[in-house]
């Protein structure tokens, strides 16, 4: 049997890069003080017997840095995206005028920050511990490759590929996590 270094490289990077893609969704919605549509990513509102994405049923808009305009295609729908809201893990209470919900982006406290960065690296570590676990599981694969009869040099370069791989998102995830602590941060 021969293993092939490459696609076995090319799965765990297609991995890696999973991984770094969800870290950046994940760190979207955490709320930095202004107003960003993404924190409403995880808010769901029923829709003719189906949870739907409040971006699929309506419109969010920020008409400044500190307001959320979220308008629903259909009139009768306000209610539900005003209750969706009001059940989501945003912590913003919506103002409905009956057309469109604002919601307004409070002002964070310190503390407030703290935990968010806080969140932030959280995130970031459980993102750089699934890099890792893939690195891993690659690295096993070629040992296993090895007692199958291939060779230790080609062994050797591809954990040395990996690992060049592995370096690089673990970086992109600290650049990642600086910048979104940095939002979060700065008042």
């Amino acid at each position: 049997m021969t293993t092939d270094t490459n696609k076995i490289i090319k799965d765990a990077e297609l991995k890696m890069a999973a991984a770094i893609n969800y870290l950046d969704d994940e760190l979207a919605r955490i709320r930095a003080g202004k107003a960003n549509p993404r924190i409403l990513d995880g808010v769901r509102v029923p829709y003719y017997g189906t949870l739907t994405q409040l971006a699929n049923v309506a419109s969010i808009n920020t008409p400044d840095a500190k307001t959320l305009l979220i308008t629903p295609y259909e009139k009768n729908l306000i209610k539900d995206v005003e209750k969706a809201i009001l059940n989501s893990e945003v912590g913003i209470t919506p103002e409905n005028n009956g057309e469109v919900i604002r919601l307004g982006i409070p002002p964070l406290t310190e503390e407030r920050r703290r935990s968010l960065a806080k969140q932030a690296k959280g995130e970031a570590e459980n993102t750089k511990i699934s890099i890792r676990n893939a690195r891993r599981d690659v690295i096993d694969i070629l040992k296993k490759a090895v007692k199958e009869g291939v060779p230790e040099d080609v062994e050797k370069d591809a954990e040395e590929k990996i690992q060049k791989i592995h370096d690089k998102f673990i970086k992109q995830i600290d650049i990642l996590c600086a910048a979104k602590e940095k939002e979060i941060m700065t008042l």
